[in-house]
């Protein structure tokens, strides 16, 4: 019988109604597995972090946190296989993420990261993001989002008192991020492009901006590679239809708006991986 570990997010890194939807996928996930021949065993992100991890061989990873994935570096055995790698969870890390896309030479808004202890020393660096009015972003420096308030804008102005409150949060730092315009859609995709869907973030999911899709899926593809995700999702802008840049880029999203399309896709596709012993 083919074994494989089912890591489950914890709810710190599924905030809001993300809990749910976090969890939903990985269920659906699991079950097409299942229907495939894989028995099962349920785990979770805590047991992970507090070095309990099953034997199996294969690891379908949804854990987000530093402790559990830095744990799964070890724990996972050399000859299994994990989906996403915790590496690649580890590199979506936005103080690490900044970093692989410069690398990468992808389109990505201005960032700065800077740590929290001194909010009133960003005060001459900031003009440096926008210099024009628009709003800064505000964003905590490690995983995506615990709350809401992990994710701000704030005027220039006020960009040292949004750094204090995170300091206050217990957050050591912030991405400070140039705001980009034009229309922002959200995507969810597999590695392999067996599955690329996108729908506006405002408005109608069924009108779509007008777009480049071939720039736009080449450049959310060239990222999860430069990372090394397999199942990701994230945010793009288009300050002109035909120059994307990403915004985020989000190790094993919820998928909500199109779970059952999704969950087959990515069943699949780990089914196949683990069956050639390879990238599908």
């Amino acid at each position: 019988m083919k074994r494989l570990v089912a890591l489950y997010r914890s709810p710190t890194y599924s905030p809001e109604a993300h809990r749910r939807n976090d969890t939903a996928i990985l269920d659906d996930t699991v079950i097409e597995l299942e229907q495939r021949g894989w028995s099962v065993t349920r785990s979770s992100e805590s047991d992970v972090a507090a070095g309990r991890l099953p034997a199996a061989e294969l690891y379908v990873n949804m854990c987000q946190g530093p402790a559990a994935s830095e744990r799964l570096l070890r724990l996972v055995p050399g000859e299994a296989i994990a989906v996403n790698p915790p590496d690649s969870v580890l590199n979506c890390h936005r103080h690490r993420l900044v970093a692989r896309m410069a690398a990468a030479g992808l389109a990505f808004p201005r960032t700065l990261i800077v740590p929290t202890s001194e909010p009133q020393a960003v005060e001459p660096i900031v003009h440096q993001l926008n210099g024009d009015g628009r709003p800064v972003w505000v964003k905590r420096g490690d995983v995506h989002a615990e709350t809401s308030a992990d994710v701000v804008a704030a005027k220039e102005s006020g960009v040292t008192d949004a750094i204090a409150a995170f300091a206050r949060r217990g957050v050591s730092r912030v991405a400070l991020q140039a705001h980009v315009g034009g229309p922002i859609v959200k995507f969810y995709a597999v590695a392999d492009g067996r599955f690329f869907s996108w729908y506006p973030a405002e408005g109608p999911r069924d009108r779509k901006p007008d777009v480049a899709e071939d720039r736009f899926r080449a450049l959310v593809f060239a990222a999860a590679r430069a990372v090394g995700l397999e199942v990701f999702g994230g945010d793009v802008a288009f300050p002109k239809p035909d120059e994307p840049v990403l915004i985020d880029l989000n190790d094993w999203p919820s998928f909500a708006p199109v779970r059952a399309a999704a969950a087959a896709a990515i069943a699949a596709y780990i089914d196949e991986k683990a069956e050639t012993g390879k990238p599908a």
